[in-house]
């Protein structure tokens, strides 16, 4: 049976614009085409329409919005309301991501917690392969390159920065050029078929491997060459990974629908947790094999480890929600500062509507909601003051008039850079846990049984600490902060960090203890060249679990803030300057102990870090860790105080 006669849809709510009248069949079908383009705009969906009048369901979260809306044919019996039938905002995304093919992406069925299993899956492997290498890494330039425990300590330390500062070439890379998903499919590549790959061959492959006699290895300089080009090929790729995998799973959740937004809170504790899962199983399974049968399946394990990663990320390609590239996030920054100094006698006018901003809902920034004018570093303000030099001109110079949002993203990076500088300290004292904590624990009782334990397992319990708070966080502490703070997701971005710090501070106090009890049962036994003193690394525990329960608060802290703070077009910028606290953390650490080795050997004194640490004091370094964290807490209280946070308005081009 085909349809006859006049259709008209109008409505008394003002989500519905304009008037839709047709006539006939495929008038009725021009009708409904014409009624869906137009209610999608405001967040509804015609779904459905039959043989004598067309019938409509609208989408939406507010249905009361909807009761007025009715249709009409052309007797009366074929007028009826409209029913809303489900709970779900729009049909794409608002958020401008699109799917693999390139078109807007559609919410039913793409991203959410559809695509994250395998962004998860990839994540999870590609750490065990990064942890099951580098763990025990200070243990194989110690033992099998013959290195020293200050050389071998400050080796791994500067590498695992460069694996930290990396992330900006990678950032960069993704939010200008190329995009997130291109970005780590590329990097994964070079990781494993170059760097893993390599180092596998150097810990197995004659001619590369050390040679070792009655327990005692030399690597002459081609094997120690091939060892690190291998570890720098791996801190490349891991510079294009670390800083899109977050945000590329954190894109696959809409921040312009609430519902979605609040899982995306979520997202960041359950990414975490499997960060540790594949931790867990490298410093314990990996770091025994290493010990126990060989480097060359320690190493080559966790190759394959990274190649399944690879296959996980490929096998959600259709899934995937992704950002466009919006430009060069670098060139946007130099042409507010251009622009800022060229108007520098420009006044700014106290109504900020005035300032110049694109007539369009969206930004004129690919991938980027606008923002809106702030309060603070008014003179980058100056860069969006349309001058009646401007006016003349169609398209706007951008080296001398920029937008407010363009303005608003230099200051949101300005804001968080203090937040990002109290990190620092934080980072160094976790540097600890793959330096001074293995070397610690190397000194101490490791036997259970016949079996020893290798005291770089000992960071299992870190991961394991982390296993346990992120469900508890999630599950139990945020519903029973929420009471008290009001807030949805319990506490701040920024408190959640603060707690973590607090944290820190009493674990590295924790440490210090530790070897001052150490050092106790060494004067005890009046031996300091016992290989191990009788007191079991069990004593250990405690400094890892407390520890990991700072990573919850802080480290994924740092991940939730950083990403939903930046600028929406710099995102992996952002997210890689948050890796860069690791890496200058790790620098730090470094910096810290040849400072600390230089001015306690003066006088042929053993100094806090000699290779027999029976003879030394690093209980001091601990120490000065923990004075160091109380002071940078201190600051940071007044940094978050006058934190404001980011102000987004529209949607995304």
């Amino acid at each position: 049976m085909q349809c006859s006669g006049t259709y008209r849809v109008h409505s008394t709510c003002s989500s519905v614009p304009g008037l839709i009248e047709s006539t006939g069949y495929a008038a009725a079908r021009q009708a409904r085409s014409q009624f869906r383009l137009a209610i999608q705009i405001r967040n509804c969906w015609v779904v459905k329409y039959c043989s004598l009048y067309i019938h409509i369901y609208v989408l939406s979260p507010h249905k009361e919005q909807f009761k007025d809306l009715v249709i009409e044919g052309e007797r009366p019996e074929n007028k009826f309301n409209c029913t809303a039938i489900m709970s779900d905002p729009a049909i794409y995304t608002q958020d401008g991501t699109v799917d693999h093919t390139g078109k807007p992406a559609i919410k039913a069925k793409t991203g959410t917690w559809r695509a994250c299993p395998f962004i998860l899956g990839n994540e999870g492997c590609e750490r065990l392969a990064y942890y099951g290498m580098s763990t025990n890494l200070v243990n194989y330039m110690k033992y099998r390159l013959h290195q020293s425990n200050a050389v071998a300590a400050n080796n791994v330390t500067n590498w695992t920065g460069t694996c930290y500062i990396m992330p900006l070439l990678g950032a960069f890379v993704a939010d200008a050029f190329l995009g997130r998903y291109r970005v780590i499919a590329v990097f994964s590549a070079i990781y494993v078929v170059q760097g893993m790959t390599l180092l596998t061959l150097s810990a197995s492959v004659g001619g590369l491997r050390p040679t070792c006699h009655d327990n005692q290895c030399h690597a002459n300089d081609g094997q120690v060459a091939v060892f690190f080009m291998s570890l720098y090929l791996i801190a490349l790729g891991t510079g294009g990974i670390k800083p899109c995998v977050l945000s590329f799973g954190a894109d696959q959740f809409d921040d312009a629908d609430e519902y979605e937004k609040k899982k995306k809170s979520s997202f960041f504790n359950w990414f975490y947790l499997s960060i540790n899962i594949g931790a867990l199983i490298a410093s314990s399974l990996l770091v025994w094999i290493q010990e126990n049968i060989g480097w060359g399946w320690g190493f080559g394990i966790p190759t394959v480890a990274m190649a399944i990663a690879i296959i996980s990320f490929l096998a959600g390609t259709r899934l995937y929600r992704n950002q466009k590239p919006g430009g060069s996030p670098l060139t946007r920054i130099a042409q507010v500062l251009v622009a800022s100094i060229r108007k520098s006698r420009v006044l700014v006018p106290s109504d900020k509507s005035l300032l110049y901003e694109t007539a369009e809902e969206e930004s004129a920034i690919p991938g980027s909601r606008k923002l809106e004018s702030t309060d603070e570093f008014t003179f980058f303000d100056k860069a969006a003051v349309e001058t009646e030099a401007d006016k003349i001109k169609t398209h706007p110079d951008p080296w001398k008039l920029c937008s407010v949002t363009q303005v608003e993203e230099w200051k949101s990076i300005i804001r968080i850079l203090p937040i990002w500088a109290t990190g620092i300290i934080f980072a160094t004292v976790y540097s600890q846990m793959s330096t001074m904590f293995i070397l610690q624990g190397d000194k101490m009782d490791r036997r259970v049984g016949s079996f020893k334990i290798p005291a770089a397992a000992l960071s299992l319990v870190d991961t394991l600490s982390v296993i346990f708070w992120v469900p508890v966080y999630d599950r139990l502490i945020v519903p029973m902060a929420r009471r008290f703070t009001g807030h949805d997701q319990g506490f701040t971005q920024l408190q959640r960090i603060g707690i973590g710090l607090v944290i820190s501070i009493i674990a590295i106090a924790t440490v210090a203890v530790v070897e001052i009890k150490r050092l106790e049962q060494v004067r005890i036994h009046d031996d300091y060249d016992l290989d191990s003193i009788p007191m079991s690394i069990f004593w250990q525990l405690p400094q890892y679990f407390i520890i990991g329960a700072a990573e919850v608060f802080t480290v994924i802290g740092h991940l939730e803030f950083f990403y939903d703070q930046a600028p929406d077009a710099m995102r992996s910028m952002c997210n890689a300057l948050a890796l860069t606290i690791s890496a200058l953390g790790s620098y730090s650490s470094t910096l810290l102990v040849i400072i600390v080795t230089h001015i306690t050997t003066t006088n042929g004194k053993p100094g806090w870090i000699p290779d027999n640490l029976n003879y030394g004091h690093i209980d001091y370094l601990f120490w000065l860790l923990a004075i160091l964290s109380l002071i940078n807490f201190v600051v940071y209280l007044f940094i978050a105080n006058w934190y404001k946070y980011k102000r987004p308005t529209g949607n995304c081009k």
